[in-house]
């Protein structure tokens, strides 16, 4: 007598979309299915790992290396593979979301590398996570072209040796896809994720002469990069693709990882591609781990703290130093400023500014960066031009003058700067700002000249959560104090409603977005993640 077939997948509560059965076949569903039964167990007890973690930052306030994982740390002789050609030289990266106009702009915008984002600048619709899939197919078939409906400009691909090399980012670990359940039990989004872009594009991609590349977010151990490599092995045999075929790019953007960047590059070794240096993910995970650990941890108003302050510099340079040890790529932080079509003043102050951060990078090692328009890929190209010429990296620069202790990763008193009442008012503003946006389904957003995604939310809420905890006082002597925040997001959704009019107030999630975003920056019991409750709101 045979054994009964595995349970399959269940799509759950969607409604059914254009062309989704080219992305759902039965043959993909089956393979989620089995990445679902053997590694969502383990997943599990990794989150459960994380409670555990923070519960010992809050009775210790402290952080250090591992102990147990010093002989990895200790010992030169191991690197991680070489890069493919295709991720060898990745001096400008462009991140969007995967929709089908940011498809092709994206590939078209000169950059080396685009990140292809699910996860902090996609906000989780079933729509989002399957057609995005979809762009995905139909921009490696050639098959992808848009017209904007509003202006009736035409948009189309490049020929394909001008295209951007995808790194594809999935979910992290902590979210589920509601829609697709096994026995009543969602599959986590970063399966999903990964197992629907990987089982229809692996040998696509090796066809092109490219190949099935990811980023990983909000990896907190390196017990999480094991898992992620372990899913890699087995998906590689699964389809029949050689064994180290898949790449990984590690976003270092906790403050766990960042004790563990050495670690977290050996368990991937055979997949890894470099580490990247993500900035507001890893102030909020700082105020997030760290929010009981009395004023020495109270962060400024998050402008005041640029990649010059001590900790931060601690941290990026001993990223360099970590990658180039190992053979791996060291990308850098993100420039997040939109160009106004309007303001050529703004968008001089603005360009300045990215070319500095641009000509730090390059010149502390960093071997490529990320920009968030397509404007800003000349600017930074040119910064790392001058440093890397026709090099495709700076790989050999050993950065062996680095030394950061255990206790400079997280000295935030370094930073000569307090938080502000103006900071507190911003930290509302864009708060519900982009809730609401992320509501409707829209996760990388242009706020105050700025392209705003999940981090930018966390940054926020976290801000108020903490000077409202640590009872911060303003320069004009006011308290952060729960009324204060109640007051300003009332003011900032009356402002809201006269900018925009009362038609589009209405047709918004404006009122829903200002009750969540007070809802997780003043109850006491610190949400882990925004996204978990705006999820249960998405449409």
């Amino acid at each position: 007598m045979s054994a009964p077939a595995p349970s399959p997948l269940t799509v759950v509560a969607a409604e059914p979309l254009p062309r989704q059965d080219e992305v759902l076949t039965d043959a993909a569903l089956a393979f989620v299915a089995e990445l679902h039964r053997r590694f969502t167990p383990r997943r599990d007890e990794l989150l459960a790992r994380r409670s555990e973690r923070r519960a010992e930052i809050a009775r210790t306030s402290t952080l250090d290396f591992l102990p147990e994982t010093a002989a990895i740390r200790a010992d030169d002789s191991w690197k991680v593979a070489p890069a493919p050609a295709a991720l060898n030289d990745r001096r400008v990266e462009i991140t969007g979301p995967t929709d089908r106009k940011m498809t092709i702009n994206a590939l078209n915008s000169g950059a080396r590398v685009w990140l292809a984002d699910f996860e902090d600048a996609s906000a989780p619709t079933w729509e989002n996570v399957v057609l995005g899939q979809l762009h995905l197919i139909d921009a490696y078939t050639r098959r992808i072209d848009f017209t904007d409906p509003a202006s009736g400009k035409a948009y189309a691909l490049k020929p394909a040796d001008e295209l951007a090399t995808v790194v594809t980012r999935p979910r992290g670990w902590h979210l589920n896809e509601r829609h697709l359940q096994l026995d009543g039990v969602p599959v986590p989004g970063a399966l999903v994720d990964f197992g629907l872009y990987f089982f229809h594009n692996a040998q696509r991609l090796i066809d092109l002469g490219k190949g099935p590349y990811f980023y990983l977010p909000k990896t907190e151990s390196h017990l999480e990069a094991r898992l992620w490599n372990d899913v890699f092995v087995f998906a590689q045999d699964y389809v029949g693709i050689p064994q180290g075929t898949i790449r990984a790019t590690v976003l270092i953007e906790t403050i766990t990882a960042a004790y563990e960047m050495e670690e977290i590059l050996y368990e991937l070794r055979d997949h890894a591609s470099g580490l990247n240096a993500g900035r507001w993910d890893y102030l909020f995970s700082l105020v997030k781990n760290f929010r009981d650990g009395g004023p020495r941890f109270v962060l400024p108003d998050r402008n005041a703290v640029t990649m010059t302050a001590p900790f931060m510099r601690a941290y990026t340079e001993l990223l360099v130093r970590t990658c180039h040890k190992r053979g791996a790529h060291a990308i850098g932080g993100m420039a997040a400023f939109i160009p106004s079509r309007r303001d050529p003043e703004v968008n001089k102050v603005a360009f300045e500014k990215v070319k500095a951060d641009k000509d730090r990078e390059a010149h502390d090692g960093f071997d490529g960066s990320w920009v968030a328009h397509p404007d800003l890929v000349p600017i930074a190209m040119a910064s790392f031009d001058a440093v890397l010429g026709d090099r495709p990296n700076q790989k050999e620069r050993l950065r062996e003058d680095v030394s950061v202790t255990a206790d400079e990763l997280i000295a935030v008193d370094s930073l000569d700067a307090k938080p502000t009442y103006e900071g507190l008012r911003n930290a509302v503003a864009v708060g519900i700002r982009y809730i609401e946006a992320w509501l409707r389904g829209t996760g990388a957003v242009a706020i105050f000249n700025l392209m705003e995604d999940a981090a930018t939310a966390e940054i926020s809420r976290s801000q108020i959560w903490q000077w409202i905890n640590a009872d911060v006082v303003f320069e004009n002597g006011e308290h952060a104090t729960p009324d204060l925040a109640r007051k300003l997001a009332a003011e900032e959704l009356t402002a809201i409603r006269a900018e925009i009019g009362d038609e589009a107030f209405e047709a918004g999630r404006w009122q829903q977005a200002h009750d969540l975003l007070l809802q997780v920056s003043l109850d006491q019991d610190y949400a882990d993640f925004l996204t978990l409750p705006a999820y249960e709101q998405l449409g």
